[in-house]
């Protein structure tokens, strides 16, 4: 509960707090712990059809190369053998299950949506998977994490900072000024290039120090299957689902580009 901060504990189904707050861990292994004043809607989060959209674009391997960057960047950080990373707005659950694969941590991922939380304990079910809501308190302890990723996803600046051990590590991996811009111009009409680093940056300055920035960038040539999944991942997408451009759409070049930035805790 908001206010309480006191730890769980696993007993049979459930998690439990000393003053008696109870949380079920459902079927399928995940653990809810959002509040009802913690969501805007019945609904929060991200949609089924968006989380089985994402899911089907990783299985065709586009978006691959920010996964590879993260656990290259990750390995190269030489994390304690019992590290704990925690992952905001897991989304489907394949950035923390890829990076637990390549290296023996203990994962945890938070996301505002139940089905994607669903899906993350379905496919990953020796890690940890929470719906709660990253703007707000994490339900973690001060000083216990390694590494934080926020991959195209939350952002929680003092959160971060307090949760993290003192030499931990942010990761934040944000859509590049031209990504999906051919798929925008597109849609919109126009491709508008937007920078989203100097703001995060700025947002971070008081808590954290920049390490290290890489661009993560490649270009497929997506088939409309693709294409329109790619639409369905994003808030967006629903918008334009009856658009007559995008009835249009075949086959199209699509660049997809990233920056990922590595915060130290200061």
């Amino acid at each position: 509960m908001r206010g309480c901060g006191l730890p769980l504990t696993q007993r049979e189904r459930a998690l439990v707090c000393p003053a008696g707050h109870s949380f079920d861990i459902a079927r399928s292994g995940y653990i809810n712990l959002l509040q009802p004043q913690d969501r805007r809607s019945l609904s929060a989060g991200d949609s089924q059809a968006a989380v089985e959209a994402r899911a089907a674009l990783e299985e065709s391997g586009v978006g691959r190369a920010v996964i590879d960057a993260i656990i290259h960047t990750t390995a190269a950080l030489r994390l304690p053998a019992d590290a704990i990373a925690v992952d905001l707005g897991s989304g489907t659950g394949e950035m923390l299950g890829g990076l637990a694969k390549a290296g023996p941590i203990s994962g945890i991922g938070i996301d505002l949506s139940v089905a994607a939380a669903e899906l993350g304990a379905r496919r990953f079910p020796s890690l940890t998977w929470i719906v709660a809501n990253a703007d707000r308190r994490l339900p973690l302890q001060d000083d216990s994490v390694d590494v934080v990723l926020s991959i195209h996803g939350r952002r929680n600046p003092a959160e971060c900072r307090r949760v993290l051990t003192p030499a931990g590590v942010l990761i934040v991996v944000l859509p590049a000024a031209d990504d999906v811009i051919e798929l925008r111009t597109v849609v919109q009409g126009e491709g508008v290039e937007r920078n989203r680093i100097d703001a995060m940056l700025v947002e971070h300055a008081a808590g954290f120090t920049v390490v290290e920035r890489l661009p993560i960038r490649e270009q497929l040539t997506l088939e409309r299957s693709a294409l329109l999944n790619l639409l369905r991942g994003t808030y967006r997408g629903a918008r334009f689902k009856l658009s007559e451009r995008v009835e249009a759409m075949e086959r199209m070049d699509v660049t997809l580009s990233s920056e990922m930035c590595v915060l130290r805790k200061m």
